[in-house]
């Protein structure tokens, strides 16, 4: 993929919130993981850890954790990304690491035609839905990633120009 292809794949992607009742294969899904799994991250400590939610019954546990429930409840498939504590070295960097992570799987479930939300709000309650997932205090949640196939179109938002952006050219 050339330059100006990948740009425009990046623009392409958009968080998608509704899904249909298609299920997600386990090789797609394995895809979307691998391609967390190859983020970039200091010291090569990886310490993102995945917990992939199936269970109609275990998302519809977690929905009342977030105003985003029925995202949750509709979404074939949740990867509930945590940062692992003991393998932290620098805290600011291995959380740029697990968003490095997001990121790629989020590309990853674009390129496959799936349609995936991050959801970070979910993050106020974070140490009920580590419990609800039955997980050790050692994990700490990061974000749920809502993944399937997608059910309707999604709007294009918008962007600030680059000037607003960069602040500085030295």
């Amino acid at each position: 993929m050339q330059g100006n292809q990948l740009l425009d794949f990046i623009k392409d992607r958009r968080s998608v919130r509704r899904f249909s009742s298609e299920p997600v294969s386990d090789e797609m899904l394995n895809m979307v993981l691998e391609a967390g799994r190859w983020a970039p991250s200091g010291n090569n400590n990886q310490p993102w850890r995945f917990v992939v939610v199936h269970d109609p019954a275990v998302r519809a546990k977690l929905a009342p954790f977030t105003k985003f429930g029925a995202v949750l409840k509709n979404a074939p498939v949740l990867i509930c990304t945590f940062i692992h504590l003991p393998s932290m070295y620098n805290d600011t960097k291995d959380h740029q690491a697990v968003g490095a992570c997001l990121e790629n799987m989020l590309l990853m479930a674009h390129g496959l035609g799936l349609g995936a939300v991050w959801l970070g709000e979910i993050l106020k309650s974070a140490a009920e839905v580590r419990d609800a997932l039955g997980q050790p205090e050692e994990l700490a949640l990061m974000a749920v990633m809502a993944l399937g196939h997608p059910d309707g179109g999604t709007s294009k938002p918008e962007r600030k120009e680059m000037d607003e952006l960069v602040v500085a050219r030295l």
